[in-house]
């Protein structure tokens, strides 16, 4: 069916009472944005954006960690391209991100794909090269078939991957989760399964469904949502059955399961979600940065791990508040100097925000 066709559908259905729905994942925020579909729906329903950003969420310690990697042990660090302006908590005289790291001498490197980290460390086989591995399970599956190819020994891993659902599961658990469906990510989907997120109807009555990153697949399940709300049924809905299949991608979940397991792990400004983290099995350990360099949280620094002060990013990735009402946003907080890491990445809720118009 065609985007009018589905909006005609939603507006005939739509409930005479207010509906809040979150999408979990920035792609669909994005695509929200950029087709203006907030302006085309009923009143009365609510798109909410959620915790779907990684540069958002990666940890503050670990992002620290690589620029002290890169400028006081002369290693070369490697992430992907949005990572290198997230910033840390420190003085105004330090690195407060992977770029100004690279400004004061750091060998950064950008990369699109852990197998290109790789053949870079295989290129330079006389410095060590530090990968930092932030994302969800559709960019760590691609890790960790790179560490089941046995790359080059000067080749390590600072993995800052996490899983999608606890974070949904935790805000659910707190009682403040103040949405009635909740749109699936599609690609997190294709690798792991609908079934993933069959928690939330069977265990809190909430519908769920799954979305593609076009208008006519996020319309989609906003209809299935609002008619398993009309009809009283709730259920899962794949509403992208060209890539999400039952069981997900059997592959991927199976390096996965071999190379990693999962871990109680932080997520910036939320603390440690339960089950939420990726980290090395034997023998793939011997690649864990953390362990080859000797990384220890450090508990001294001032505002480890937190959101920089004023910065209400952690309220804006569990959905409490819009992006437009952080305290910051848009005043000394921009896409061009960003405060927080939701105005860094182009998955980030305040980003695509600012970059859609909303002032």
């Amino acid at each position: 069916m065609s985007a009018r066709a589905w909006l005609k559908g939603i507006h005939a259905i739509a409930p005479d009472h207010m509906v809040r729905i979150m999408n979990v994942c920035g792609g669909h925020e994005r695509v929200i944005s950029e087709a203006g579909l907030r302006s085309v729906l009923p009143k009365n329903i609510t798109l909410i954006p959620g915790p779907g950003c990684p540069v958002c969420v990666c940890p503050e310690e670990d992002i620290f960690a690589a620029i002290q990697l890169a400028l006081k042990e002369d290693v070369a660090v490697a992430a992907f391209g949005d990572m290198l302006r997230a910033p840390v908590n420190v003085s105004p005289k330090e690195a407060r991100s992977l770029e100004e790291a690279r400004a004061r001498g750091g060998t950064i490197l950008p990369m699109a794909s852990p197998t290109e980290a790789a053949r870079w460390a295989e290129a330079h086989p006389q410095r060590q090269l530090v990968f930092l591995a932030a994302g969800f399970e559709t960019t760590t599956a691609p890790v960790a078939a790179m560490l089941a190819q046995n790359p080059p020994d000067n080749l390590s891993v600072l993995l800052a991957a996490r899983l999608t659902w606890p974070a949904v599961a935790g805000l659910l658990a707190s009682g403040e989760a103040h949405f009635d469906g909740l749109v699936a990510p599609g690609h997190v989907a294709t690798v792991m399964g609908p079934e993933e997120w069959a928690f939330i109807p069977r265990d809190h009555g909430l519908p769920v469904a799954v979305a593609g990153f076009t208008p006519e697949s996020m319309l989609a399940a906003l209809h299935s949502l609002l008619k398993q709300i009309r009809e009283g049924t709730v259920l899962v809905d794949n509403c992208y059955p060209a890539s999400v299949h039952p069981g997900g991608n059997p592959g991927a979940r199976s390096l996965l399961n071999d190379i990693m397991t999962v871990v109680d792990a932080p997520w910036r400004g939320l603390g440690i979600i339960p089950q939420s983290g990726f980290q090395l099995r034997p023998p793939w350990d011997r690649y864990d940065a953390r362990k080859r360099f000797g990384i220890q949280p450090d508990a001294d620094r001032k505002r480890a791990g937190a959101m920089p002060p004023g910065c209400d990013c952690a309220q804006v990735v569990m959905g409490r508040i819009p992006p437009n009402l952080c305290r910051l946003y848009g005043k000394p907080c921009t896409p061009r100097t960003p405060i927080g890491p939701c105005m860094v990445s182009d998955e980030g809720a305040c980003r695509i925000w600012w970059s859609h118009g909303s002032r």
